[in-house]
This record gives structure tokens, sequence and C-alpha cells, in this order.
């Protein structure tokens, strides 16, 4: 009986300290959130400069899972996102519409550039992309486009709309690949390629490649920002989330998106408030 009244307490205190852990962890889980989000944020290096300032300021741990914007509005669709941080404005507010979002945010902007090799085979130079894509159909020039569904993969295919009616040339390859891969392909070929600048100015295996067209208005590039509705998908951390929206468009937020800077310059323009 002595030996058993001694194991009580023991047991007891087990117990106890299981039920502590298993309430740490549900607070900790309620505590991180899934970002689904275009490779273009995370491969420019934005994310390891902003994520970390959200977690100080909130606790908020957060999961980012980098694809093409497309693939994004998918996963979210299917539950598997808590919040997203993508560019393809068109498809965002049809994402709102159809009730998969709660709202759209817009959080910051940059533009596009077409990016080729130095010796520029298409003599695309200047500020208009219509007329280089053009240019690179006619003498069906060698261009790499990401293939993805991404937003920079819609602005692509906007763009060529434009300037050929969509007829890309035989030089024309889809390599369903993020920007970064797109841009190593590119590297190694001396093709066009069409890139966020972020992602171009963070990219190190530039050999031989050059930004040929920027200043086109039409190059303007948006990201927006949107929590997944929870009526959808009743798991989405939707007040957690809603801090990540609330802060990223605040003004501590937009001033961490004003200062990631590569050799000075700056990646991304906060325009939330505009």
């Amino acid at each position: 009986m002595k030996n058993h009244k001694r194991f009580w307490p023991l047991a007891l205190t087990q117990t106890a300290v299981a039920a502590i852990a298993l309430v740490a962890y549900g607070s900790a889980a309620a505590q991180a959130i899934t970002l689904a989000s275009t490779t273009s944020t995370e491969q420019s290096g934005l994310f390891t400069h902003l994520l970390p300032a959200f977690k100080q300021a909130t606790g908020i741990d957060v999961k980012v899972v980098a694809v093409g914007t497309g693939q994004a509005l998918d996963m979210a669709r299917r539950g598997d996102a808590d919040v997203l941080f993508v560019h393809d404005q068109v498809a965002e507010e049809k994402f709102v519409a159809d009730g998969w979002g709660v709202k759209r945010y817009p959080v910051m902007y940059n533009d596009f550039i077409l990016v080729g090799g130095k010796g520029d085979p298409a003599a695309t130079k200047g500020n208009d992309i219509a007329a280089a894509l053009k240019k690179v159909a006619t003498v069906n020039a060698e261009f790499v486009s990401r293939g993805d569904k991404s937003g920079t993969h819609a602005a692509e295919l906007r763009y060529w709309k434009i300037a050929t009616d969509g007829v890309k040339g035989n030089g024309y390859k889809e390599c369903g690949c993020g920007m970064g891969p797109a841009l190593n392909i590119a590297a190694s070929s001396g093709a066009y390629v069409l890139s966020d600048r972020g992602t171009w100015l963070n990219f190190k295996n530039r050999d031989n490649l050059a930004v040929l067209v920027e200043g086109d208005k039409r190059l303007f590039n948006q990201y927006g920002v949107m929590v997944v509705n929870p009526a959808k998908h009743p798991h989405v951390k939707q007040a957690e989330a809603q801090k990540f929206v609330d802060w990223v468009i605040s003004p501590a937020g937009q001033n961490v998106i004003a200062s990631y800077k590569i050799n000075g310059e700056q990646l991304f323009f906060p325009n939330a408030n505009q």
C-alpha cells in the first residue's frame, strides 16, 4: 500500500506534464500559418527579410509554400493555405468574387523586365515590351517561358497577345518552372525571358544576361494579399492569417518591405494605402 501511495503522485505528475505539453503544442500549432505565395517573393529574398519582423511583432510563425500564383490560388481553393501573397490581380479578384477569399488588399509593386543575352540578337532593347516580343517572334529567337500559370506567366501571355496576337515563334520553349530556374536556363542558352525585377536583382548566375526592356507602363507588377475564406474551409486560421494581412499593410510592415534592398537598390515598393 505504501508503494501504491508513492506511485500515485508520480503518475499524476506525469499526466499533468503530458497535458501541459499537449496544450503547449496546440498553442504553438495555432500560432503558425501557411502562406501560399509566388516564387518571386521567395526567390527575391523578401520573405527572409520580412517574416522575422512579423514573427517578432506577433509571435506567429509563417510556413511559406512558394509556387506560381495559379498554383497558390489552387492550393487555397483546396484549403491547403491560410493566406495568399500573389501577383495576378485579375485572377485574385475572381478568386474573391467566387467566394474563396475574404478580401483582396494591394500590398506592394515592382515591375517586369525583359532579360536576354547581351548580344540581343532580336534587337529588342528599349522600353516597348510589345515591339520587343514581336521582334523575338519574327526572328524565331530563343525565349524561355515559365509556363507554370504563375503571375509572371500570365503577364507574359498578355504581352504576347498584344504583340503578336499570341504567335510566339519557333524559339519559344516552356520550362514549367519557377523564376530562378527560368533565369538559369536563359543564362546557359542566351535566351530571352520575362522576369520580375526582384528575382533578377537577387539572381547571381547572370553570366551574359542583361536587362533589355524596362520602363513600359504595361510592365507594372502589383502584389496582393488575401485571407482564405473560412466559410469554404472552416479549418483556416482566420484570426492569425488576418493578423498577417493587417501587419503587412500597416506602416510597420510597409516600412519593412521598403527597407529590403540589394546593393542599395529597392526591390519592392509598398502601396497598401494608395
